[in-house]
């Protein structure tokens, strides 16, 4: 199918909003505390916060360079606000008050009039009427003063960067690490919102691309600071339906409470109020546009939010810590305390889903024991699971090494104390929620079934999964698609489907995704290629991973117009014989300028040539006019291919000899390359061959007959295991031409047929190969 990655917007359809929209702005807090933004009205917004500490302020802002958006939905950059007006009113609870020392002020970045860089702090409540507490606000920009009062320094409004609201707890103190004695929960309503002046409205982005057939995935950790209006809509414009897998995340969703100087997740799993503020809204607008999310939450949690106990740990003691930065760690499925947290968290999430009126969908999402990068000691070892899992086996501290009888015994016990894990989980949900609640699981197959560490499957990929456990079923590659380790994605498919049993009805493919924008060009391709590999597979739910990579990038995933039935290729031979008669036609296509002086510059366009053929002088009777008409109509003329044997040209071997193993050069082995296309080289061209004949194709690996390799059709050589780096690759084969006729009528004359005159029917070669 085809796809874009767009740099930027040129011609593509735009609109115009109204400046300081609410949907696009964010926010911004440090750590412990959570905050987030939801727009309430076409004029409105909220913030929402929860302050820990003395020094904790959160910043509501608003940037004039759209860097989040996708590049064909981004507002256009606008950083002159002279003349323009912002009114709105103001309502705070549990923040400080408008009057308040450090209370609410806008801070401005961006560039004096001689272009230096500078900051002004400009104090709402000089420019509000009404009380500290509910007030109506209006900034005239080229007429704001910075200061506590008023007159002031003189805010330069023509080359502004972003502007921020500052929002800080009762009870603030600058530069405080005090815990409060309380946690305080603050919000602030924005209402009336409203843009005068000139540059009060922007452009901004708006094509809408056709629906494609796939879904969306996207995670809380990736979107807090942003409006769930702002994310839907990059969705649906985008050309996204159906299902959305949205990953509740890690560090962002949870309450805290307080244990010494730390704060911990709440136990109970209770949900900060930010975090549920913002998903009864993502959830009501996602449900008001037809989308069905997912909720999904795994066992990763922020590390330092987790208890010491309920984490995961290595034969010498050692923390499951991944390797984000900061990092996050593992829960231990023998930790009851841990698994009830999560219980709470997800019914807490499925209910909120359920009450904004959707179906209680729930994702349990790469459950699994962690494997230490460093060394691959798997954390199969903390306290509890030590107790509940067999005793006298030796502690595994590498999984790539030999296991004897009673390590892979202790690996089934664990991935048996993992099932019951996720069973308990489901379970949970299903006793909190609708009967019909629908529960999925989601495996990453590059770390489960990494052939360098061969019985991990016993522990990640227990056999307690198998169908009908869950109803379905949901498979992630990104690590082998995005590197090109086809046969392993392949042979991974296998394996699963052979331990687990799900029906391809049941199976869910996710595919994505790119964590750096620098690998772009390379990955997306192999990213929409397997979506499309997918569908081929049968595969009827098929996820991008994810939204804000998808935006980062400017992946545009467009519908396959194609009309299947009219391009179809009918896989039968043209019917008569072909003799040396037949005229041949080798054809490319070359742009010749001719300049003032004579000299001339051309352009090859294509490649390859293109065949094209004259089978009319191979009619030779009435009965094989009447043959060749009847195959012209079951064609529909050149609606339909067909294949067509060159009489010049059939075999890898000079062309029409006996195909050897070593005739042509498909390609060198780099130990992850699984796949070679057929091809014929012409002296440095070559031409991609999609129709060998069937048991005539012959495959060498440096000069020796290969085994394990299959033809999976269109001219694919499969191999079950990669050659190994620098292995010649090579092939024999006979071939026919993929070919349509080139008109949509054959002109035959009787009285000249019967004269010995011959008809003309061109034929022409249909481009299949890359």
């Amino acid at each position: 199918m085809a796809f874009w990655l767009a740099k930027e917007r040129t011609d593509q359809h735009k609109d115009w909003i109204q400046r300081f929209d609410p949907r696009f702005w964010t926010i911004n807090f440090p750590r412990p505390m959570m905050a987030s933004v939801v727009r309430t009205a076409p004029d409105a917004l909220r913030v929402d916060c929860e302050f820990l500490h003395e020094g904790e302020l959160a910043g509501l802002i608003w940037e004039s360079e759209d860097l989040l958006d996708h590049p064909l939905l981004a507002y256009k950059t606008e950083r002159d606000y002279s003349h323009c007006v912002l009114r709105f009113r103001w309502q705070g609870a549990g923040v400080l008050p408008l009057d308040a020392p450090h209370g609410p002020t806008l801070t401005i970045e961006g560039r004096d009039a001689s272009g230096q860089a500078r900051s002004w702090y400009v104090r709402l409540w000089n420019y509000a009427t009404g009380t500290p507490q509910d007030a109506r606000i209006e900034l005239r920009f080229s007429d704001l003063q910075a200061g506590w009062s008023l007159p002031g320094e003189i805010v330069w409004p023509k080359d502004i960067d972003l502007m921020f609201i500052s929002l800080a707890p009762i009870g603030y103190v600058q530069g405080s690490s005090q815990p409060l004695a309380e946690k305080i929960a603050g919000s602030v309503s924005i209402s009336e919102l409203m843009a005068e002046g000139e540059r009060a409205v922007i452009e901004i982005g708006d094509i809408i691309a056709p629906p494609h057939e796939e879904q969306i995935a996207t995670a809380y950790d990736d979107s807090y600071h942003q409006t769930p209006s702002r994310i839907l809509r990059t969705a649906e414009n985008l050309g996204y339906r159906g299902r959305i897998v949205h990953y509740v995340g890690m560090s962002h969703f949870m309450s805290l409470v307080a244990s010494g100087n730390s704060q911990l997740a709440d136990p109970a799993g209770e949900l900060a109020v930010p975090a549920r503020r913002w998903h009864e809204s993502f959830f009501a607008e996602a449900i008001a546009m037809d989308f069905a999310p997912i909720v999904s939450l795994s066992f990763e949690l922020f590390d330092a939010y987790c208890p010491p106990e309920w984490k995961q740990r290595a034969h010498d003691g050692g923390e499951a810590l991944t390797g984000w930065e900061p990092p996050s760690t593992l829960l231990s499925p023998a930790n009851p305390e841990a698994m009830q947290f999560l219980q709470g968290v997800a019914t807490r999430f499925v209910a909120m889903l359920s009450s904004a009126g959707g179906d209680a969908l729930f994702q349990i999402g790469e459950p699994w024991w962690w494997v230490r990068p460093s060394d691959r000691a798997p954390c199969l070892y903390d306290p509890l699971a030590l107790a509940s899992l067999p005793s006298g086996a030796d502690a595994i501290t590498d999984m790539r090494d030999p296991m004897n009888s009673a390590q892979t015994s202790y690996l089934d016990a664990a991935g048996a104390l993992l099932a019951q894990a996720t069973t308990d989980l489901a379970q949970a949900v299903r006793d909190a929620g609708p009967s019909s609640a629908e529960i999925l699981l989601l495996t990453f197959t590059p770390t489960v079934l990494d052939p360098e560490m061969p019985e991990l499957h016993r522990a990640c990929l227990p056999t307690g999964w198998a169908a009908p456990a869950f109803d379905r079923l949901q498979l992630e590659d990104y690590d082998w698609l995005t590197s090109g380790r086809d046969a392993l994605r392949r042979s991974a498919y296998a394996f699963v489907d052979q331990k687990l049993a799900y029906p391809q009805t049941a199976t869910d493919y996710l595919s994505g995704f790119v964590l750096d924008p620098a690998d772009a060009e390379r990955a997306w391709p192999a990213i929409d290629a397997c979506l499309d590999e997918a569908r081929e597979r049968g595969v009827e739910q098929r996820f991008v991973w994810a939204l804000p990579q998808i935006a980062r990038d400017g992946y545009v995933r467009l519908p396959n117009h194609e009309d299947t039935d009219m391009q179809a290729f009918d896989d039968v031979h043209f019917p008569l014989a072909l003799g040396r008669e037949t005229r041949i036609s080798p054809e490319f296509s070359t742009t010749v300028a001719v300049t003032s002086s004579g000299h001339e510059r051309r352009n090859a366009l294509w490649s390859d040539a293109r065949m094209q053929y004259d089978v009319g002088p191979g009619v030779r009777s009435q009965k094989e006019l009447a043959t060749l008409i009847n195959f012209f109509r079951a064609r529909y003329g050149p609606a339909r291919g067909f294949r067509l044997r060159d009489p010049y040209d059939f075999s890898s071997r000079d062309g029409d000899g006996e195909p050897t193993m070593t005739d042509e050069l498909l390609g060198v082995g780099d130990g992850i390359q699984a796949s070679f296309q057929l091809k014929r080289n012409y002296d440095g061209q070559e031409r991609p061959i999609t129709r060998p004949v069937d048991g005539s194709i012959l495959v060498s690996v440096d000069n020796s007959p290969a085994s394990g390799w299959s033809h999976v059709g269109m001219g694919e050589i499969r191999f079950e295991t990669p050659p190994a780096d620098g292995a010649q690759v090579r092939a024999g084969f006979q071939f026919d031409v993929p070919v349509r006729f080139a008109e949509d009528r054959i002109d035959i004359s009787g009285a000249t047929f019967a004269a010995g005159e011959a008809p003309s029917v061109p034929l022409i070669e249909i481009r299949e190969g890359a």
